[in-house]
């Protein structure tokens, strides 16, 4: 049970590819198809680090590989919209720039200041990957953006302002950190309250 959530975050690692793959092979014919492996990559993003708190093998290695098996996945699943919807994409190209630009300075400033990548695992940038799971399904599964592709700027934006206060407020890294209220709660030594589901 101890090795299951590495194995669905190598199921994830894999899952992105095969998506590409079947796009460029099937196009539009392969919707539904890749809407049920999107569905499965985010079902494997959800009980990886439950199953890994459940059994104590929630260490540092492991959620940092989960965060960046996680921009993988997503990246490949945004390669698969534009295959199949680059009218989407372009007509929303400065809202997602934007977003791409929020999400590299994450990573210069965790880098700045703590010397490795930030892995927050805040609980808004989870909403924001429940947000990015429905627009990916709204976009690749019907060729529809309109409000889920607008309610991942809106979070995407918000979480990100959420990482960025969370890596200015802890003193030092840490993985895991509910928002930046709680990383404030930190700063000042104080314990802070954990959800076993989400990031205990």
């Amino acid at each position: 049970m101890k090795n299951i959530p590495y194995i669905l975050i190598a199921f994830r690692l894999v899952l992105g590819p095969v998506m590409i793959a079947v796009t460029y092979n099937y196009g539009t014919a392969a919707r539904m198809f890749l809407a049920l492996l999107i569905l499965l990559g985010i079902l494997s993003d959800i009980f990886d680090g439950i199953i890994a708190r459940k059994h104590g093998v929630s260490t540092e290695r492991l959620r940092r590989m989960d965060s960046q098996i996680d921009v993988v996945f997503w990246l490949c699943t945004g390669w698969c919209a534009w295959l199949l919807n680059p009218e989407i994409i372009k007509n929303n190209r400065y809202a997602i720039a934007t977003i791409f630009i929020m999400e590299a300075l994450t990573y210069v400033f965790s880098f700045l200041k703590f010397g490795k990548e930030t892995c927050t695992h805040a609980l808004l940038s989870k909403l924001w990957g429940i947000t990015l799971f429905a627009a990916f399904i709204s976009i690749i599964g019907f060729g529809y953006g309109g409000i889920p592709l607008a309610l991942v700027v809106i979070f995407g934006i918000l979480s990100h302002i959420d990482v960025y206060l969370i890596i200015l407020l802890l003193p030092r890294w840490m993985h895991d950190v509910p928002s930046c209220y709680h990383a404030w709660l930190i700063r000042q030594g104080k314990d802070i309250k954990r959800n076993k589901l989400f990031n205990g």
